[in-house]
């Protein structure tokens, strides 16, 4: 059934622990989504450690799972309506590169003008649809997960010319179909489905999901939102923006360069970000908060900070790697690598390795901090977030040792710290 050739050789070395770390993952991702679901449904409670019983009855949820795929179909129809840049990515190495369409801005602002006009013409009613059937969402949301991995995984063995992601070619049928074979799938002639997902379904719906709850508050309290609801919804809405202005950004990360399109992928895309990210508004929706002054300015403070210096970073990267002889980069010392490649070792990274990765998780700490500290379920994103860093940090370790070899260990020895100075 495997082909291996000389472009797509067979994987030698596993991640995650291998076939066995993949099937835990299977098997884990899902369930503690499910486990929110039923306990952090925003109408009743919101624990981390509280079972109660798993109605089967509301996971089953045809309107929920009819309202999901008209989401992903709404989605896809933007991607061919709205107009957007095309922009090539990265050098593969057949050679080629591929150019990808830029629209994500435009299916974000779509999708908030239209939730505007809703909320004008019909008031707040409408959305509280989702916290009502989240958990036939949530099961409607797996169950894509699992459909579209099988449907990537099977058609990689349709077409022969495909490129294989170097990481997902073991000939393991469980370790591939979790973490994806093809690297760049395209349907539709130009949908890069990895692309796409990346940012639309995700994200986009988190921000959804997140005002839907803040309806829900507005429901619970007889016509009002609190101010740490509106700090929350505001700041994630925020990071939602920005990742859909920068999106030409994602194209030069691990998961568009290196990593295949599997299941791995399509669950955190499409189930694993939208459901789980979303338990801040989640829990102050069953436990509102009124925030003093200080929390307030003291809170605000830390996001705009750490997002200042998360945007100040990639944008550093972004200009060295792509307009060398900006005057934002000049005097930047690099170190060249016997690929003709060029590593930074000043300025923001000159500080750390992933210095951005810090920031990021600065800000997950921001986001949660309005929820006051009387559950554990509105900290469960910076705890995930920290170890999903970590692990993407070694990753991305690993790969570079492997591309530039003795380089990378001086470049390692210029630049002692891999995250946060001074401790890792």
């Amino acid at each position: 059934m495997y082909r291996f050739t000389e472009l797509n050789p067979r994987t030698s070395h596993y991640e995650f622990m291998g076939p066995i770390g993949a099937t835990l993952l299977l098997l884990f991702m899902p369930l503690l989504t499910l486990h929110f679901a039923f306990e952090c449904d925003g109408l009743n409670s919101c624990s981390f450690f509280q079972f109660n019983y798993w109605s089967l009855r509301s996971l089953f949820d045809y309107k929920a799972a009819l309202a999901y795929l008209g989401w992903v179909a709404y989605l896809v129809c933007l991607f061919f309506l709205l107009p957007g840049d095309w922009v090539d990515g990265t050098t593969l190495r057949n050679g080629k590169k591929l150019q990808y369409k830029i629209n994500a801005l435009y299916t974000f602002y779509t999708t908030t003008g239209i939730c505007i006009l809703v909320l004008l013409v019909f008031g707040h009613h409408p959305f509280l649809f989702i916290p009502r059937h989240l958990v036939g969402l949530v099961g409607a949301s797996i169950c894509f997960s699992f459909i579209g991995g099988a449907f990537l995984y099977i058609r990689t063995f349709l077409y022969n010319d495909s490129l294989m992601a170097l990481p997902g070619n073991t000939g393991n049928v469980v370790y591939d179909y979790f973490i994806g074979r093809e690297l760049n799938p395209r349907i539709f002639g130009d949908l890069d489905l990895k692309c796409f997902s990346e940012l639309r379904p995700g994200l986009i719906g988190w921000a959804l999901i997140n005002f839907s709850f803040a309806c829900q508050q507005y429901e619970n309290l007889g016509g009002r939102v609190t101010n740490s609801m509106i700090l929350v919804n505001f700041f994630e809405l925020w990071y939602v923006f920005d990742a859909t202005y920068n999106e030409s950004s994602v194209l030069s990360t691990m998961d568009i360069v290196s990593d295949g399109f599997g299941w791995m992928l399509v669950c955190a895309d499409y189930s694993w970000v939208p459901m789980n990210y979303t338990l801040h508004t989640r829990y102050l929706a069953v436990y509102p908060i009124d925030l003093g002054l200080p929390a307030m300015l003291g809170i605000v403070a830390l996001h705009l900070s750490s997002y200042y210096l998360f945007r100040a970073a990639n944008t550093q990267k972004h200009q060295f790697r792509n307009h060398p002889n900006s005057p934002q980069v000049q005097g930047l010392r690099f170190l060249r690598t016997k690929s003709g490649s060029r590593l930074l070792i000043s300025g923001y990274w000159g500080v750390a390795r992933h210095f951005n990765y810090l920031a990021d998780w600065l800000m997950s700490v921001a986001w949660s901090l309005p929820c006051g500290f009387n559950g554990l379920c509105p900290y469960f994103y910076p705890i995930y977030f920290a170890m999903l860093l970590l692990h993407r940090e070694n990753r991305d370790h690993d790969k570079c040792l492997a591309k530039y070899g003795p380089d990378w260990e001086e470049y390692c020895k210029l630049v002692k710290w891999r995250i946060l100075p001074g401790i890792y």
